[in-house]
């Protein structure tokens, strides 16, 4: 539930958001790095008409016209880093999860006494440490 909002986020930090996110969108549109640099240039200047704007009010409604404006032209195939999420390469490594050494063989293990060693010495305290803070189970192992 990352899309949860759970703290204040002050004015400068979605001014700086909407920029970077109006950025991303005119490198999604002008792939000639020319072209890019200077509709920047362009977006750059228009932050900068507004940035001694005092009145909150005022910074606001050009805050909530920028959204809208940015909505209105987004890339309908936005570019994504391959290795963001949404990219082409996301998730392409897995990553094994823990359980998966205790299957290893002992042939296996042998190759690396101390890392097991200390892996076995861990999940014990990880088991005294469950076991102090919610108590025994009460389930057997069948």
């Amino acid at each position: 539930m990352s899309y949860l909002q759970t703290e204040i986020i002050s004015h400068t930090r979605k001014v700086c958001s909407l920029y970077k996110r109006s950025l991303r969108n005119i490198e999604s549109w002008y792939d000639r790095r020319p072209m890019y640099r200077y509709r920047a240039v362009l977006l750059r200047a228009r932050f900068d008409e507004n940035k001694d704007v005092k009145d909150m009010r005022v910074a606001q409604q050009l805050l909530e016209d920028g959204e809208k404006e940015l909505f209105s032209i987004l890339h309908y195939q936005p570019f994504q880093f391959p290795l963001s999420p949404g990219g082409v390469a996301h998730g392409r490594d897995v990553v094994p999860p823990d359980w998966v050494l205790d299957y290893w063989h002992p042939m296996e293990k042998a190759a690396y006494p101390e890392y097991f060693a200390r892996r076995e010495q861990r999940k014990k305290e990880y088991v005294e440490w469950w076991e102090k803070t919610y108590g025994k189970s009460t389930e057997q192992a069948h």
